[in-house]
């Protein structure tokens, strides 16, 4: 029996191709589902809107400390695009030079500072894995390399002081972190966690606790590695996010690379009642 609670959440929305990059944002849901090509928020019913289209894989986004939107986008290039006020996209930054291959996640800082992250190999075409790099965009849209040799680097989050990042490297099956300096500059990376599973999105809560969508299950886990619940599923978990004190996870049946197709509808948001509420960014 497991040292530690088991939850069960219920069903928020069905009907999803492949959920991603969940955010909190006004008192609303947010996410990318990939293969339908849109970002939409969610009501406290399940009810979703659009509220942009996208191409490419993939489009993970957060905001500005002013409102507008940053979203990835490796549709024309590798650009990190900003919605503006009155909804028209702008490149923010250029981000090919720093890699050539997909972006996958970000998180924006207090300062406006854009942390990303590449997994550093053509995943979609069968390339076999090679490490990855971290990069930070400042507000006037400056890109350098602040991290390399992450494997797989994937969701990441940053404490509420603004002090620490932790990113996820999936193949790695590790949470990592790093000192966040007052330029932006990372250092001091050192293993956050080592986990059962290979940990995709991830979210903080009020007690310092890392939430991990882990392939096969999703983990709330403390620094060092002890797990202090776990959700139960029938499907795998690709990110999750903390609303107030709800755990919304989304997932789908994974049949590989292969089965990322927009008829193959599987993908879930589910929602769980938290032991704390969410703290930090995103």
């Amino acid at each position: 029996m497991a040292e530690y609670p088991v939850l069960v959440p219920s069903v928020l929305l069905e009907g999803l191709a492949l959920g991603e990059s969940p955010r909190w944002h006004e008192g609303r849901l947010w996410l990318s589902d990939w293969l339908a090509g849109e970002v939409m928020s969610i009501d406290a019913a399940g009810v979703p809107t659009v509220e942009l289209t996208m191409s490419g894989l993939p489009f993970c986004f957060d905001w500005l400390p002013d409102g507008r939107l940053l979203i990835l986008s490796n549709a024309d290039g590798r650009k990190l695009l900003r919605r503006e006020h009155d909804g028209s996209l702008v490149t923010h930054a250029e981000l090919a030079d720093v890699s050539p291959y997909p972006w996958n996640e970000i998180v924006v800082d207090a300062r406006g500072n854009a942390y990303i992250n590449s997994i550093g190999f053509d995943m979609m075409s069968g390339e076999d894995p090679k490490p990855g790099v971290l990069a930070v965009v400042s507000p006037d849209g400056a890109v350098r390399q602040v991290a390399d040799d992450l494997h797989f680097p994937n969701g990441m989050v940053i404490t509420p002081d603004g002090s620490t990042l932790i990113v996820a490297e999936s193949h790695a099956r590790r949470l990592t972190a790093f000192d966040i300096a007052a330029d932006g500059a990372l250092a001091n990376r050192r293993v956050w966690a080592e986990l059962d599973g290979y940990p995709d999105g991830i979210c903080l809560d009020a007690e310092g606790a890392v939430w991990a969508a882990a392939m096969e299950h999703c983990l709330r886990i403390e620094e060092g590695g002890r797990v202090l619940a776990r959700v139960e599923l029938d499907r795998a978990p690709f990110a999750c996010m903390l609303g107030a004190e709800t755990l919304y996870i989304v997932a789908a049946e994974w049949k590989g690379t292969e089965g990322m197709t927009l008829p193959n509808r599987t993908g879930r948001i589910l929602a769980v009642q938290a032991p704390a509420p969410r703290a930090g960014h995103p």
